[in-house]
């Protein structure tokens, strides 16, 4: 059994697990449970009721949060040409092509949050696509990643564009900002994130698509949240 620290354990006391609270009652929870010295990261858990070995019921996209997640992503652009100097002036960190492939395949460099493809550069990305898929850092059509359109994707990364994804249990796992974010920003996050999961919903499945959904802070206590919060 994991054991928790003291902090945890406080705060863990002001959370009842057998409660599904509010919205606005989880949110203020959530900010009240922080347990970090720095400004924690608030996540959300969403359990979806769909097969994940079922190709046609997974789930894959991204999403700008209308307050951002409170964190600047480095944006790593593989590109050549006009597409390269396009990244350059939407602010990507990095931007090259076979040379910055070769850098995280020789020297394990990783100093980048995620990476943006054009088309063309696909069959090379692909090269170290047992690299970069592991570390979810594989560029996708389905999350926009991989496009001609790169200013435009990297200035929606660098505004607070967030990609999820299922796991093997069904769940999707996503930031909706800090804890230092107002309670109102917060809420409005994490709504539009619920309200962007349904959109997504895959036809094949029926009958009620959200199971449940809970929030916690970088090593903080798991809250319930009412599905009933959310016009869905």
């Amino acid at each position: 059994m994991k054991k928790h620290g003291k902090k945890y354990v406080e705060a863990s006391k002001n959370v009842d697990k057998n409660t599904v609270y509010s919205l606005d009652d989880a949110i203020k929870l959530v900010k009240e449970t922080s347990v970090t010295k720095f400004d924690s990261t608030v996540e959300v858990a969403i359990k979806l009721n769909i097969d994940p070995k079922k190709s046609d019921q997974q789930l894959k996209g991204s999403l700008s949060l209308p307050h951002g997640t409170g964190k600047t992503k480095k944006v790593l652009v593989i590109a050549k040409g006009s597409f390269a100097e396009e990244a350059k002036n939407a602010g990507a960190d990095y931007v090259g092509d076979k040379d910055l492939l070769d850098k995280i395949k020789n020297e394990n460099w990783f100093d980048f949050d995620c990476v943006v493809a054009t088309p063309d550069m696909m069959p090379e990305v692909g090269k170290i696509g047992n690299i970069l898929g592991p570390r979810n850092l594989m560029p996708n059509p389905k999350t926009g990643t991989v496009t001609t359109k790169v200013g435009a994707i990297v200035e929606e990364l660098k505004k607070g564009m967030v990609m999820y994804k299922n796991d093997k249990f069904g769940n999707v796992h996503t930031i909706i900002g800090k804890a230092s974010f107002k309670a109102s920003d917060l809420s409005e996050n994490l709504s539009y994130v619920v309200s962007s999961i349904v959109k997504a919903k895959p036809n094949t499945v029926k009958g009620n698509f959200i199971e449940n959904i809970s929030i916690s802070t970088t090593m903080g206590p798991g809250i319930k949240v009412d599905k009933n919060s959310f016009d869905i």
